[in-house]
């Protein structure tokens, strides 16, 4: 039998028999990744249908820094978490620094800007669609942002689903600020980087197919909210 026949039969038969080094790791990353959504959401909605709706001095530049952060080096996201929470840096008086809670602030610095600039971009065109509508029914403020989410709620979840398939398959940050600690920061991705470089296929590709299915099913999710938002 081949290496790669072996490490495969082995991968799936850790993943079959639920393998408890690999059920620690997989719910150390989506704990992680669900932390950094969750935070990244409760910020970047309200700061996206603030840009959104609201006219301000300084808006259009927020927006187009917002749309440029989306595509900032993970690497370099991480170094600068690392600086913050490092003993010489602002934060380094917490410990926080190859931790959990480190790992999910780079994240949640992740996805952050991609939550709240394709909030902003899917609420700017509902307003523009509504826009009389809610001039003739006199819909403003905190009521009109209500209608704009809930008229943009299949929308919105495309984008939390898209930040959370952005922060599950991130490996360079987390990989700075958490340092793959063993039963501490290890989580899928950095898991499987450090066991192919090792050698050991068998946990890295258990873990590849738990994240492939994870992607997959994230996909799905995004089909079907889509095909629900063309029926209404």
């Amino acid at each position: 039998m081949s290496t790669f026949s072996s490490s495969f039969s082995t991968a799936v038969d850790l993943v079959l028999t639920a393998n408890p080094e690999l059920a620690e790791i997989v719910f150390l990353s989506l704990r992680v990744s669900l932390s950094a959504v969750l935070i990244a959401t409760v910020i970047g909605m309200p700061l996206g249908a603030l840009i959104a709706i609201r006219r301000f001095p300084g808006r259009a530049t927020i927006a187009t820094l917002l749309s440029s952060l989306m595509g900032l080096p993970p690497v370099v996201l991480g170094l600068i978490v690392y600086l913050l929470l490092s003993r010489a840096g602002p934060l380094g008086e917490y410990g926080l620094l190859f931790t959990p809670t480190a790992m999910v602030m780079a994240q949640t610095l992740l996805v952050l800007p991609i939550i709240a600039a394709l909030t902003r971009q899917i609420l700017a065109d509902l307003h523009q669609h509504y826009d009389e509508q809610f001039r003739s029914f006199r819909l403003s403020g905190w009521k009109g942002i209500q209608t704009l989410l809930w008229e943009g709620r299949f929308s919105l979840l495309t984008a939390l689903l898209a930040g959370f398939g952005r922060a599950s398959a991130e490996v360079g940050a987390v990989m700075i600020v958490g340092g793959n600690i063993n039963h501490v920061t290890r989580v899928m991705t950095t898991t499987i980087a450090m066991e192919t470089s090792k050698g050991d296929f068998s946990l890295a590709l258990a873990l590849g197919i738990i994240l492939i299915l994870l992607v997959l099913s994230v996909n799905i999710l995004v089909s079907l909210i889509q095909a629900m938002e063309t029926e209404t």
